[in-house]
């Protein structure tokens, strides 16, 4: 595939409509829709695509007593309404992955500077493309991972166009009160879930302070236990007066020894009730981790162990410290489809708020681009079959996938960076309108023939444009 030169040119006027994308080729996606790759049936749940249906395997936690919350508040941090930029495309835009995809170790891949440049314009079509991020990633407030992403991409991101594992958590602040908060670094967990209107949260360290009995081998050190809190005060005499209503994995644990023990200790207590034992281990409140990856792409040669391997820890020891009894737990985040529903949602605000479109319907067509078949990949295709619009999923080289497998879950393109990802989906777009042989270039409507050609999966006879895009 071509790639941009070094020395990118202004940006060229603009050479077809945004507009005319939607209202000439529905026809055109539904048939290339077809050609999706099938899937085998899963065991993952695509839960009801209700706004309050955000998080489960197998039910939508939800669903299971009480009432769903209102409508999700989605990070738009300014509601206003822009005029419709000229330049900008209404039927499709991408979504990315951030760890793999845009940057490792806490460094940009290279490409991603030059495929965000693309999507801001600077490419030979003049055009600029919506885009939002969706990580599994989190332990810290949204507008600081989008600082950090700004600097690392050389672009301005916003909350309003980023999703984290955690996010979708915010809607749950109502529906319980006093919660465990796992993971992250010191207590930045803590703020996120207080700022997200958790009303009572508490940390393991808390407990540890309390009693430091809990995990024989960790010790808290001076500056963990003056940030943690005294949860013996306020006329509480005994860890036993305080009931845990529900745990949220928020963010990677810096200490699984530790955690596992305190959730393991809160799953199989009465009711939630610090230092009890329940008698049918049934009785614990519900566990939600915020994704379920067990694999993630650092700055190592190799993938790392991620927070679905320590789901997959604490399921496994309770059932072998219960007698064999099983722990449900419940994951946000990739592949769960409700995230994928509120990625929808948050794209629908997004290209209102800052590019002036409708906010009423979805593009058609939305490129994921992520690093991870199990999350990424299987997530996007089971969102394509269950949205009205087309999910297209892309999977780069760059991180957890190693090149050379097969993976179980396919994408729609295999590519080796995102800005390869980046360049196809703009370039299949524009091959929709072609460039039919001997016109000298000019951008036509396709004909009859060019949907015969795209229901029977091959290549319409045409060229798009020389430049960037120009590749078959």
């Amino acid at each position: 595939m071509s790639a941009l030169t070094p020395q990118r040119p202004g940006m060229p006027a603009r050479q077809i409509s945004s507009s005319s994308f939607a209202e000439a080729f529905d026809v055109a996606r539904s048939k290339i829709s077809d050609l999706t790759v099938d899937e085998e049936e899963d065991d993952m749940a695509t839960p009801a695509s209700s706004a309050g249906s955000l998080c489960s395997d197998n039910e939508s936690p939800l669903t299971d007593g009480g009432e769903s919350p209102a409508s999700p508040v989605t990070p738009i941090t300014a509601p206003c309404t822009p005029g419709i930029d000229p330049d900008v495309v209404d039927n499709f835009a991408f979504a990315f992955d951030i760890d793999g995809v845009l940057i490792r170790g806490g460094k940009p891949i290279p490409e991603a500077i030059e495929a965000m440049k693309v999507l801001n314009g600077e490419n030979e079509f003049g055009v600029k493309v919506p885009y939002i991020f969706l990580t599994n990633g989190g332990g810290k407030f949204e507008t600081e991972r989008c600082k950090d992403l700004s600097g690392q991409l050389e672009i301005d991101v916003s909350p309003g166009q980023f999703i984290c594992g955690h996010t979708p958590m915010r809607e749950f602040a109502d529906r319980y009160g006093t919660v465990l908060v796992v993971g992250g670094e010191g207590e930045k967990c803590r703020d996120v879930a207080e700022s997200y209107g958790f009303r009572d949260v508490i940390t393991p360290g808390d407990i540890l302070k309390a009693n430091a009995a809990t995990a024989p081998f960790r010790q808290l050190t001076p500056s963990e236990f003056q940030n943690s809190r005294d949860l013996l005060e306020g006329g509480v005499k005994k860890l036993s007066d305080i009931v845990v209503e529900a745990v949220f994995v928020f963010a990677d644990s810096r200490d699984w020894a530790s955690d596992l023990q305190i959730i393991l200790d809160i799953a199989q207590s009465k009711g939630g009730r610090l230092e009890t034992r329940s008698e049918t281990f049934d009785e614990g409140p519900p566990i939600y981790f915020s994704h379920g990856d067990v694999l993630w792409s650092a700055a190592h040669e190799h993938a790392r162990l991620g927070m679905g391997a320590l789901r997959k820890i604490v399921e496994t020891v309770f059932s072998d410290t219960s007698g064999g009894k099983k722990l449900k737990t419940h994951a946000f985040g990739k592949p769960q489809v409700s995230t994928f529903e509120f990625a929808t949602r948050l794209l629908q605000q997004w290209r209102a708020a800052h590019h002036g479109l409708a906010e009423s319907a979805p593009p058609d067509t939305v490129y994921f681009v992520g690093d991870t078949p199990e999350s990424d990949i299987r997530g996007t295709n089971a969102m394509n079959e269950k949205s009205s619009n087309e999910w297209y999923s892309i999977l780069v080289k760059t991180g957890v996938y190693q090149e050379g497998t097969e993976p179980r879950y396919k994408p729609r393109k295999l590519v080796d960076t995102v800005l390869d990802a980046v360049n196809h989906g703009i370039r299949r777009e524009m091959s929709k309108l072609g460039s039919r042989k001997g016109t000298g270039g000019r951008l036509l409507p396709l004909d009859d023939v060019a949907l015969k050609s795209f229901s029977e999966g091959r290549t319409p006879d045409f060229v798009t444009s020389a430049g960037p895009f120009s590749d078959p």
